[in-house]
């Protein structure tokens, strides 16, 4: 069996099916393949369990000819040669999420074609809607988001002209990162690419430490991999060889770079808390070792909500209800940048560096302790 889609339907829901240059070959044992054996047909979640059955209980048996499938068209429709061809359009009698499939039940033969499908549901003004059930509110959705974020980096430049004596090259860099998310979601790429913040690049420090460098340079390569994988994924389909490689390549991938975020974080915190024993800053250090230990909470709560949350929220919900977790991981990822622009804003007065010898003082304490330790 090849599967060629996977789409949600509602009452209105259609399939079309083009088939043409359809070629089949035979080996000696079995020269005249029945036509019946060979064809398409739609399976919905619920009946995959029932047909997965089907096949232990007998080798032999032909998924065609099954009461779980809802079968399309099989060879036996096909316009003699030498045409050999199919075009038709097929209503969903029952709304649900299909696959559709193509099945091969013929031993000892290849198939050779060209296939075209549409799967689309109808509008109220008799419109095609290709996206699935789950999905047609997702343009909505990245459109309010992404005007979110235009509106986010407009007060977030104002901030930085505002306080200009306090602006560093990061809060530059973070203008920009709030300006690609936004034009990630005008352009519904649902692919989010991070900036790797944690290593408190002019903010901490003009440079990166020796390790930092290696991380970076192990990311990059990897988040390049990721981005050419989520392509593979989007353009094609699981009809393609090696599609459920790629897939694992790219969660495997954005794990390793998740984790790989964590890293110049828990770097910076121990760099800190070694020197805040010998520079005489504590109070400042103290301060910077607690903005950090917040950032990592936070980037570890971000983390964690949209790579296991989320996903549940995809395989829990229904298929009318798919776009709920892209509106989550939005929230998510919304709620995060906010928290995070907030910690990191250009301020002059910044509480954080506010400081007298009392609390110098107490900062001293306060760093002999392990609290900080992770």
């Amino acid at each position: 069996m090849i599967l060629f889609e996977k789409f949600g339907f509602t009452h209105t829901g259609h399939v079309t099916i083009s088939v043409s240059s359809v070629s089949v070959s035979s080996s000696i044992n079995a020269p005249n393949p029945d036509p019946s054996g060979l064809g398409f047909f739609l399976l919905s979640e619920e009946s995959l369990l029932q047909i997965l059955l089907e096949i232990q209980q007998n080798p032999n048996f032909c998924v065609l000819g099954s009461k779980y499938v809802l079968n399309l068209f099989s060879f036996r429709d096909l316009s003699p040669p030498p045409l050999s061809s199919f075009n038709q359009s097929y209503p969903i009698p029952h709304p649900n999420e299909y696959s559709l499939f193509f099945a091969n039940c013929a031993p000892e033969t290849k198939v050779s074609m060209h296939v075209r499908t549409d799967v689309y549901n109808v509008d109220g003004d008799g419109s095609k809607d290709f996206l699935s059930a789950g999905q047609t509110q997702l343009p909505s959705l990245y459109t309010v988001c992404s005007i979110a974020y235009l509106v986010f980096m407009g007060f977030w430049i104002y901030l930085c002209l505002t306080n200009k004596r306090s602006v560093h090259r990061i809060h530059l860099l973070m203008a920009g990162l709030l300006l690609m998310k936004a034009l990630n979601l005008i352009c519904a790429a649902e692919d989010k690419h991070y900036v790797l913040i944690g290593t408190g690049w002019s903010f901490l420090k003009p440079f990166l430490q020796e390790k930092e460098k290696k991380v970076l340079m192990i990311v990059i390569p990897l988040q390049v991999l990721a981005n050419v994988a989520s392509v593979v994924i989007g353009e094609t389909g699981p009809f393609i060889r090696d599609w459920v490689t790629w897939n694992q390549v790219f969660l495997l991938v954005d794990i390793i770079c998740c984790c790989a975020i964590i890293f110049p974080i828990v770097w910076s915190i121990r760099s800190l808390r070694e020197t805040s024993k010998t520079d005489g800053k504590a109070a400042r250090n103290l301060a910077k070792l607690q903005l950090f230990r917040q950032f990592y909470i936070l980037v570890i709560g971000y983390l964690y909500f949209t790579r296991i949350v989320v996903f549940a929220l995809k395989t829990i919900a229904a298929y009318k209800y798919q776009w709920v977790s892209n509106a989550a991981e939005e929230a998510a990822s919304l709620l995060f940048y906010a928290v995070m622009f907030y910690m990191f804003r250009p301020l002059e007065k910044n509480e954080y560096f506010v400081i007298d010898e009392e609390e110098e003082e107490a900062a001293e304490m306060a760093l002999k302790d392990e609290e900080f330790e992770l």
